[in-house]
Protein backbone atom coordinates (compact mmCIF):
# COMPACT_ATOMS: atom_id res chain seq x y z
CA UNK A 1 0.00 0.00 0.00
CA UNK A 2 1.17 3.22 -0.99
CA UNK A 3 2.04 5.58 1.67
CA UNK A 4 3.27 9.20 1.19
CA UNK A 5 6.93 10.34 2.95
CA UNK A 6 6.95 13.58 4.85
CA UNK A 7 10.02 15.42 5.64
CA UNK A 8 8.95 17.45 9.41
CA UNK A 9 11.70 20.43 9.70
CA UNK A 10 11.15 21.19 13.22
CA UNK A 11 13.51 21.91 16.29
CA UNK A 12 11.32 21.30 19.27
CA UNK A 13 10.98 18.17 19.74
CA UNK A 14 7.09 18.25 20.97
CA UNK A 15 5.97 19.76 18.03
CA UNK A 16 7.62 17.04 16.23
CA UNK A 17 6.17 14.34 18.12
CA UNK A 18 2.52 15.92 17.50
CA UNK A 19 2.75 16.22 14.18
CA UNK A 20 4.50 13.11 13.72
CA UNK A 21 2.06 11.26 15.55
CA UNK A 22 -1.06 12.59 13.93
CA UNK A 23 0.37 12.14 9.98
CA UNK A 24 1.18 9.06 10.34
CA UNK A 25 -2.21 8.30 11.70
CA UNK A 26 -3.56 9.50 8.54
CA UNK A 27 -1.27 6.93 6.93
CA UNK A 28 1.98 8.84 6.36
CA UNK A 29 5.67 7.69 6.45
CA UNK A 30 7.38 10.66 8.55
CA UNK A 31 10.99 11.65 9.14
CA UNK A 32 12.25 14.26 10.93
CA UNK A 33 14.96 17.31 11.25
CA UNK A 34 15.99 19.62 14.24
CA UNK A 35 18.06 21.68 11.76
CA UNK A 36 18.78 23.20 8.49
CA UNK A 37 21.92 21.30 8.08
CA UNK A 38 19.73 17.74 8.84
CA UNK A 39 16.55 18.79 6.92
CA UNK A 40 18.99 19.63 3.50
CA UNK A 41 20.45 16.28 3.93
CA UNK A 42 17.29 14.29 4.59
CA UNK A 43 15.32 16.30 1.77
CA UNK A 44 18.31 15.65 -0.93
CA UNK A 45 18.33 12.02 0.24
CA UNK A 46 15.12 10.80 1.50
CA UNK A 47 13.30 13.20 -1.58
CA UNK A 48 9.89 13.65 0.32
CA UNK A 49 6.85 14.52 -1.42
CA UNK A 50 5.96 17.38 1.15
CA UNK A 51 8.28 19.22 3.66
CA UNK A 52 6.57 20.79 6.59
CA UNK A 53 9.42 23.13 8.16
CA UNK A 54 9.32 25.69 10.96
CA UNK A 55 10.80 29.46 9.87
CA UNK A 56 12.63 29.55 13.29
CA UNK A 57 15.23 27.09 13.26
CA UNK A 58 18.83 26.85 15.24
CA UNK A 59 20.88 27.05 12.72
CA UNK A 60 19.49 29.47 10.13
CA UNK A 61 16.15 30.49 9.00
CA UNK A 62 13.61 28.61 7.27
CA UNK A 63 13.04 30.73 4.47
CA UNK A 64 16.54 30.03 3.27
CA UNK A 65 16.37 26.42 3.94
CA UNK A 66 13.42 26.90 1.53
CA UNK A 67 15.13 28.86 -1.33
CA UNK A 68 18.13 26.42 -1.19
CA UNK A 69 15.31 23.47 -1.61
CA UNK A 70 13.46 25.18 -4.55
CA UNK A 71 16.64 25.93 -6.46
CA UNK A 72 16.43 21.87 -6.91
CA UNK A 73 13.26 20.68 -5.94
CA UNK A 74 9.57 21.16 -6.68
CA UNK A 75 8.22 19.58 -3.80
CA UNK A 76 5.37 21.12 -2.22
CA UNK A 77 6.67 23.14 1.13
CA UNK A 78 4.56 23.61 3.93
CA UNK A 79 5.53 26.22 6.48
CA UNK A 80 4.28 26.17 10.38
CA UNK A 81 5.41 28.74 12.42
CA UNK A 82 4.38 31.08 15.34
CA UNK A 83 5.47 34.31 13.28
CA UNK A 84 2.01 36.02 12.46
CA UNK A 85 3.24 39.04 10.98
CA UNK A 86 1.69 39.33 6.97
CA UNK A 87 5.54 40.12 5.93
CA UNK A 88 6.73 37.09 6.55
CA UNK A 89 4.28 35.53 5.24
CA UNK A 90 4.70 37.06 1.99
CA UNK A 91 8.31 36.76 2.09
CA UNK A 92 8.57 32.64 2.81
CA UNK A 93 5.59 32.17 -0.07
CA UNK A 94 7.65 34.30 -2.35
CA UNK A 95 11.03 32.27 -1.31
CA UNK A 96 9.19 29.11 -2.27
CA UNK A 97 6.80 27.99 -0.12
CA UNK A 98 3.30 26.90 -1.01
CA UNK A 99 1.66 27.24 1.73
CA UNK A 100 1.50 28.45 5.65
CA UNK A 101 -0.10 27.96 8.91
CA UNK A 102 -0.02 29.67 12.18
CA UNK A 103 0.60 28.26 15.45
CA UNK A 104 -1.23 27.04 16.95
CA UNK A 105 -3.22 25.15 14.94
CA UNK A 106 -5.33 21.94 14.31
CA UNK A 107 -4.82 18.88 13.57
CA UNK A 108 -7.39 18.44 10.48
CA UNK A 109 -6.25 21.47 9.41
CA UNK A 110 -3.03 20.10 8.99
CA UNK A 111 -4.18 17.36 7.45
CA UNK A 112 -6.02 18.93 5.36
CA UNK A 113 -3.44 21.34 3.52
CA UNK A 114 -1.21 18.53 3.28
CA UNK A 115 -3.84 16.25 1.50
CA UNK A 116 -4.26 19.45 -0.84
CA UNK A 117 -0.38 19.32 -1.67
CA UNK A 118 -0.20 15.19 -2.45
CA UNK A 119 -3.67 16.30 -4.76
CA UNK A 120 -1.83 18.97 -6.39
CA UNK A 121 1.30 16.58 -7.06
CA UNK A 122 -0.33 13.66 -8.22
CA UNK A 123 -3.22 15.50 -10.63
CA UNK A 124 -0.23 17.78 -12.13
CA UNK A 125 1.71 16.14 -15.18
CA UNK A 126 5.42 17.98 -14.50
CA UNK A 127 5.44 17.58 -18.06
CA UNK A 128 2.60 19.19 -19.09
CA UNK A 129 2.14 21.95 -16.37
CA UNK A 130 -1.35 22.41 -16.99
CA UNK A 131 -4.56 20.43 -16.44
CA UNK A 132 -6.86 19.50 -20.15
CA UNK A 133 -9.59 20.01 -17.96
CA UNK A 134 -10.80 21.92 -14.58
CA UNK A 135 -13.48 20.61 -12.71
CA UNK A 136 -14.72 22.11 -9.21
CA UNK A 137 -18.56 22.76 -8.09
CA UNK A 138 -20.56 22.16 -10.98
CA UNK A 139 -18.18 23.93 -12.99
CA UNK A 140 -16.10 22.61 -15.88
CA UNK A 141 -13.11 24.00 -17.73
CA UNK A 142 -12.33 22.74 -21.07
CA UNK A 143 -8.59 23.55 -21.53
CA UNK A 144 -8.43 22.93 -25.24
CA UNK A 145 -11.43 24.54 -26.37
CA UNK A 146 -11.26 27.61 -23.05
CA UNK A 147 -14.78 26.71 -22.85
CA UNK A 148 -16.54 27.09 -19.44
CA UNK A 149 -19.78 25.94 -17.92
CA UNK A 150 -21.13 26.26 -14.78
CA UNK A 151 -24.50 23.61 -14.42
CA UNK A 152 -24.21 23.08 -18.05
CA UNK A 153 -24.79 26.65 -18.83
CA UNK A 154 -21.85 27.94 -21.13
CA UNK A 155 -19.92 31.20 -18.99
CA UNK A 156 -18.27 33.50 -20.69
CA UNK A 157 -14.60 34.29 -19.34
CA UNK A 158 -12.11 37.33 -20.60
CA UNK A 159 -8.76 35.28 -21.44
CA UNK A 160 -7.26 37.29 -18.29
CA UNK A 161 -10.03 35.76 -16.17
CA UNK A 162 -9.20 32.24 -17.83
CA UNK A 163 -5.54 32.64 -17.23
CA UNK A 164 -6.01 33.95 -13.93
CA UNK A 165 -8.35 30.84 -12.60
CA UNK A 166 -5.73 28.12 -14.66
CA UNK A 167 -2.54 30.08 -12.56
CA UNK A 168 -4.79 29.49 -9.42
CA UNK A 169 -6.41 26.09 -9.97
CA UNK A 170 -2.76 24.74 -11.30
CA UNK A 171 -1.62 25.57 -7.74
CA UNK A 172 -4.78 23.85 -6.08
CA UNK A 173 -3.98 24.12 -1.99
CA UNK A 174 -0.96 26.55 -2.98
CA UNK A 175 -1.52 30.11 -1.62
CA UNK A 176 -0.67 32.49 -4.40
CA UNK A 177 0.81 35.46 -3.47
CA UNK A 178 -0.49 39.17 -4.58
CA UNK A 179 2.60 39.55 -6.32
CA UNK A 180 2.87 35.92 -7.80
CA UNK A 181 -0.54 36.28 -9.22
CA UNK A 182 -0.02 39.68 -10.77
CA UNK A 183 3.74 38.41 -12.32
CA UNK A 184 2.20 35.12 -13.57
CA UNK A 185 -1.01 37.02 -15.39
CA UNK A 186 -0.28 40.60 -16.01
CA UNK A 187 3.62 40.37 -16.33
CA UNK A 188 6.60 41.73 -14.33
CA UNK A 189 5.78 44.95 -15.04
CA UNK A 190 2.25 44.48 -12.94
CA UNK A 191 3.56 43.57 -9.51
CA UNK A 192 2.31 46.68 -7.93
CA UNK A 193 -1.25 46.67 -9.32
CA UNK A 194 -3.75 45.04 -6.80
CA UNK A 195 -6.46 46.63 -7.84
CA UNK A 196 -6.40 44.45 -10.81
CA UNK A 197 -6.53 41.26 -9.09
CA UNK A 198 -9.64 42.35 -7.09
CA UNK A 199 -11.16 43.10 -9.61
CA UNK A 200 -10.91 40.16 -11.79
CA UNK A 201 -10.92 38.01 -9.03
CA UNK A 202 -14.73 39.32 -7.51
CA UNK A 203 -15.75 39.06 -11.68
CA UNK A 204 -14.52 35.18 -11.56
CA UNK A 205 -16.74 34.85 -8.51
CA UNK A 206 -19.43 35.92 -9.35
CA UNK A 207 -19.54 34.36 -12.61
CA UNK A 208 -18.33 30.56 -10.61
CA UNK A 209 -18.90 30.70 -7.00
CA UNK A 210 -22.65 29.36 -6.05
CA UNK A 211 -22.24 32.56 -3.37
CA UNK A 212 -19.82 34.73 -4.48
CA UNK A 213 -19.47 36.50 -0.78
CA UNK A 214 -18.72 33.12 0.55
CA UNK A 215 -16.66 31.39 -1.87
CA UNK A 216 -15.70 27.74 -1.40
CA UNK A 217 -13.19 27.67 -4.25
CA UNK A 218 -11.39 30.85 -4.96
CA UNK A 219 -9.73 31.45 -1.16
CA UNK A 220 -8.70 35.02 0.15
CA UNK A 221 -5.50 34.25 2.58
CA UNK A 222 -5.68 37.68 3.89
CA UNK A 223 -3.57 40.81 3.35
CA UNK A 224 -1.20 37.79 1.30
CA UNK A 225 -2.94 36.96 -1.58
CA UNK A 226 -5.32 33.73 -2.74
CA UNK A 227 -5.82 30.01 -2.50
CA UNK A 228 -7.71 27.39 -4.65
CA UNK A 229 -9.62 24.78 -3.29
CA UNK A 230 -12.16 22.13 -4.68
CA UNK A 231 -10.70 20.67 -7.75
CA UNK A 232 -12.14 17.37 -8.86
CA UNK A 233 -10.16 14.16 -10.12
Amino acid sequence: MYKPHVLIVEDEAHIRRFVRIALEKAGMVINEAGSVEAALIDSASRRPEVIIVDLGLPDGDGKDFIREVRSWSEAPIVVLSAREDEKEKVEALDAGADDYLTKPFGVPELLARVRAQLRRIARINPAQGAFYQIHFGDVCVDMTTCEVTKGGSPVHLTRTELRLLTTLAQGEGKVLTHRQLLQEVWGAGSADRLHYLRIYMANLRRKLEDDPARPKHLITELQVGYRFAGLKD
